[in-house]
């Protein structure tokens, strides 16, 4: 990949869908010599992602987001559409998905997965973690619901990653791909959601995300914006205190 190429911007902020984007361009950059990005942290509690600079960006106000200044700075939101943006132009190689035309069984497959995750996943494990950290007052009923539909989606990956198989799309044991990386921040933090003896219950699951998370590419993009830090549960508690500050009195969040 040529060295003139001009670093993508990324906009992100600590969250499950910003290490999707800033994982995927830590693996395209240690794939390709010559690809390169940089950030800007967005401040939820400033609310600058609703500043009308970004909204020219994402009009829905919400990271991640890239511009591309090897395209005439063209811009991209939505998760999922930002990482097949990347694949389509800059993994040539087809280092981290699959050649549509010669291995077309498995690119559908790894966009299956893709949108099991984009559209299930994601939404509900959201949920899980809003009433069971953020909502004012706890409601047993909606704590559960997002907790066990969560908890199913989990046995669907578990299914999918049974019989000695490492990662989501691919033939045999599957190959590492933006399949993987859009499920693995998502279900890494399992334990915000309220999902409880995961290990035990999800056990190929969790040798999933050990699998990616051993990866040096994976450890980088984790740290962008910065690195969080394991917490007690006093920590996570103070945590959700000051996030659901700002979560019930920003209502244009």
């Amino acid at each position: 990949m040529s060295s003139e190429l001009k670093p993508i911007k990324l906009y992100t902020a600590g969250t499950p869908n910003g290490y999707k984007a800033s994982i995927f361009l830590e693996e395209l950059k240690a794939a390709y010599p010559g690809f390169t990005y940089e950030f800007q942290a967005l401040s939820f509690t400033k609310n600058e992602q609703k500043e009308p600079w970004f909204l020219k960006i994402n009009p829905n106000g919400r990271i991640p987001a890239i511009s591309d200044p090897n395209r005439g700075d063209f811009n991209v939101f939505e998760s999922a559409a930002l990482i097949l943006y990347l694949i389509q132009h800059y993994d040539k190689e087809y280092k981290l998905s699959f050649d549509p035309v010669n291995e077309p069984d498995a690119y559908s497959e790894a966009l299956q997965w893709t949108f099991f995750i984009h559209g299930g996943i994601g939404p509900m494990q959201g949920q899980s973690n809003h009433f069971f950290r953020y909502a004012p007052e706890k409601i047993p009923y909606a704590i559960k619901r997002y907790n066990d539909e969560t908890r199913r989606l989990y046995s669907v990956l578990e299914s999918r990653l049974s019989n000695g198989r490492e990662y989501l799309a691919g033939a045999g044991k599957g190959k590492f791909s933006f399949a993987d990386v859009n499920g693995f921040p998502w279900v890494r933090g399992y334990g915000w959601a309220g999902i409880q003896n995961f290990d035990a219950d999800f056990p190929n699951v969790k040798a999933w995300l050990d699998r990616i998370e051993a990866r040096p590419a994976v450890y980088e993009g984790l740290g962008v914006p910065s690195r969080g830090k394991k917490m007690t549960k006093e920590e996570e508690e103070k945590a959700a205190e000051e996030a659901r500050s700002w979560i019930l009195g920003n209502p244009n969040k």
